[in-house]
C-alpha cells in the first residue's frame, strides 16, 4: 500500500486488505494485518505484530500495543488502552474439529477503558467506561463503570478514575481524583461523575 498521500501510516511491512476504513492520523506499524471490512477512528495507534479481523470496530485514539489480535465481535470505543499481548477470544466452547463461526459471541470494551498487559477477555461481555483490568487477569463476566479488576479469575478490588488513579470513596460516597481533582459518586454500588 502507498501512504505518501493518505492521512494516515502504514509500515511497509503491513498488510491491509480491502474493505479497511482507517481514520485521519492512524499508525499502523510493523508486521500487522488489517482484515475488511472493519474500523479504525481517528488517531488510531496500532503496535508490532497487531491482527484485526472482520467486523471489528476500534473508535478515536484506540492504543493497541504490541502482540494483540482482534478477532470479530469486539467493538472498542474511544480512548481505549489494549496492553502488550493481552488477548481477546470470541467463541466460548473452541474445538478444532467443531466449526462454531457462527456462534462469534459480541465484546463491548466501553469508553476510556484500560486492559493490562497479559489480560484475558472471555467474549460475550462488556466492559464498562474507565474500567481499569489489570496485567494478567483473565475477565468472564461484565465490568462496571470506573471497575479495578485484578486476578484469575477477575475480581474487582476497586475503583479507577478517568485519569487511572484509585479512588477511595468516604462515608459519603463521593472520592476525588488526586490528579485532575474530578468529584466522583457512588450510589448503590454504581459510579459517577455527576451526583444524583
Amino acid at each position: 500500500m502507498n501512504t505518501q498521500d493518505l492521512e494516515f501510516f502504514v509500515h511497509e511491512s503491513s498488510y491491509v486488505d480491502e474493505g479497511v476504513e482507517i481514520g485521519k492520523g492512524c499508525k499502523i506499524w510493523h508486521f500487522c494485518h488489517l482484515m475488511g471490512p472493519s474500523t479504525l477512528g481517528e488517531g488510531c495507534n496500532l503496535g508490532q505484530n497487531v491482527v484485526i479481523s472482520p467486523q471489528v470496530i476500534l473508535g478515536r485514539n484506540v492504543k493497541v500495543q504490541n502482540n494483540v489480535s482482534i478477532y470479530t465481535g469486539v467493538h472498542c470505543e474511544d480512548d481505549v488502552f489494549l496492553g502488550p499481548s493481552m488477548v481477546f477470544t470470541n467463541v466460548y466452547n473452541p474445538r478444532s474439529s467443531v466449526s462454531r463461526k457462527d456462534e462469534f459471541r459480541t465484546t463491548w470494551v466501553k469508553k476510556g477503558v484500560t486492559i493490562g498487559a497479559n489480560a484475558t477477555i472471555v467474549c460475550g461481555i462488556e466492559i464498562g467506561q474507565y474500567a481499569f483490568i489489570g496485567a494478567g487477569a483473565v475477565v468472564n463476566r461484565n465490568v462496571p463503570d470506573f471497575a479495578l479488576i485484578v486476578g484469575n479469575p477477575g475480581r474487582q478490588i476497586g475503583w479507577m478514575s478517568k485519569n487511572g488513579t484509585r479512588l477511595l470513596f468516604d462515608e459519603n460516597g463521593e472520592a476525588i481524583c488526586n490528579e485532575s481533582n474530578e468529584r466522583y459518586f457512588m450510589n448503590e454500588g454504581i459510579v459517577q461523575t455527576e451526583k444524583n
